[in-house]
């Protein structure tokens, strides 16, 4: 039988689906593209906002339309917040949550025998870190492996908390072993994400910088997702430029530029105490970059208050800025507040964030000219190039030659073209051929 599976969301999802297709393949399952026909579609969804609900139900009718008879189950942090709503979609066969993935199998095959399967577990205070192991994802490069789950924070805006529970960690000698096993298949890059990946270890009486040492002395490269400002520590940031493996790219959350609005979204920090993180990170990481995320529009946010984040966007000289409209959450404090800001106007000010926070990313671009980097080149890309990622993540662009792919080369950055960067190989190997193609 086949089994094809969609997933929205973060990076943990797209970790968790691959866990969920190895078990799939494990009970003899082929598994294939989710535009194909197939006998099992899974959508594992993401509930951040209730465009991602919107999503998660519009691929459970179009699986339902692509092929009538198949067994349709939804799954992940969606019916897990809302698991009455979910239940009451009778497009899915299954449905299951966030807090137990192995369910899923089970469920499917009673499914496939005819029975509807509802079954959510709640999440609980006792709850550990589920046990999973991933054998590789996406690609031979770079590697995703999940090391905590929950949320203990409160923030006005977001759901997660009820979607993923409280924080638990992956003990390090299961990180220890899962390393191990993607070194052996060829992986050179891991990333260690988490739903709020500062919490990592707070259950087990170590913490974040303990599982990254451990891992750079595993993998050739480690990075690190999503970081919340306030739990990074001058000494933890002090501890990681010592581990020659680790990649100086920091994606600290900020939300806000202006304090009054972090205060609304009851973040645990203000401008200048996220100021100093970025002081202490750039004291040890001279070459490093940032990056960061942006709510725009979030209720009660005035024009001075928008132009007082773009003003700190600019100061801190962000990498990258994703930027998103705030959208309204049923289950949080913020989707009941007052003066909630009209769509129109929200669209206006994202388009005005994202090109100032252009410029600050073209500078930045422009400033790794003439730098030497060592970049892993990943991927063929369009007109007979390639690209990879030096390990503050700019993304540079060389001419393909098959036999380089998955590997790290010293690169000389000659430029910047659109949002990358342009390079050629410092030390090409003997029998290189820049005209090459695949």
């Amino acid at each position: 039988m086949k089994a094809a599976f969609f997933t929205l969301g973060c990076k943990v999802n797209q970790y968790e689906t691959q866990i969920m297709e190895q078990a799939f393949q494990k009970a003899g399952f082929e598994i294939v593209d989710p535009e194909s026909e197939a006998d099992v579609y899974v959508v594992n969804s993401c509930t951040v906002t209730g465009v991602g609900d919107k999503k998660s139900r519009q691929m459970l009718r179009h699986f339902r339309r692509k092929n009538p008879n198949a067994v349709i189950a939804l799954t992940g942090c969606y019916p897990q917040a809302f698991p009455e709503e979910a239940a009451a979609l009778m497009e899915a066969d299954v449905i299951t949550g966030s807090a137990d993935r192995s369910q899923l199998l089970p469920a499917v095959l009673d499914a496939i025998d005819g029975k509807r399967v509802v079954h959510v577990t709640p999440h609980g205070d006792d709850e550990t870190f589920e046990p999973m192991q991933a054998e590789g994802m996406l690609d031979r490069t770079r590697a995703f492996v999940k090391i905590e789950d929950g949320c203990d924070n409160s923030c006005s805006y977001c759901i997660i908390p009820k979607a993923r529970g409280h924080v638990r960690s992956k003990p390090l000698k299961d990180l220890e072993r899962e390393l191990e096993s993607l070194v052996s298949k060829g992986y050179n890059e891991v990333v260690l994400s988490g739903i709020n990946l500062p919490f990592y270890g707070r259950d087990l009486g170590v913490g974040l910088v303990d599982a990254v040492e451990l891992a750079c002395e595993i993998m050739p490269r480690v990075r690190l997702s999503s970081l919340e400002p306030e739990l990074l520590s001058r000494s933890d940031v002090e501890r990681l430029a010592k581990l020659d493996s680790f990649c100086p790219q920091f994606h600290l959350s900020l939300q806000s530029g202006c304090d009054r609005t972090l205060a609304a979204m009851r973040r645990r920090y203000n401008t200048d105490m996220y100021r100093k993180v970025v002081e202490n990170i750039r004291e040890f990481f001279p070459e490093g970059s940032l990056t960061t995320d942006v709510i725009v529009g979030f209720p009660g946010e005035t024009e001075e208050d928008f132009e007082e984040s773009c003003r700190f966007i600019e100061e801190m000289g962000f990498a990258k800025v994703h930027i998103f409209p705030y959208s309204r959450r049923t289950g949080t404090d913020a989707a009941e507040m007052p003066n909630q800001v009209p769509n129109a106007v929200k669209t206006e000010r994202c388009s005005k964030m994202a090109e100032r926070a252009e410029a600050v990313r073209q500078k930045f671009l422009g400033e790794q000219v003439g730098k030497t980097e060592s970049v892993l080149i990943e991927s063929e890309i369009k007109n007979g190039m390639m690209q990879g990622y030096t390990k503050n993540y700019t993304p540079v662009v060389l001419p393909a030659v098959k036999s380089l792919l998955c590997t790290v080369q010293e690169v000389v950055i000659t430029g910047v073209s659109g949002d990358s960067c342009i390079g050629r190989i410092k030390n090409p190997p003997v029998g290189y051929d820049p005209m090459g193609m695949f």
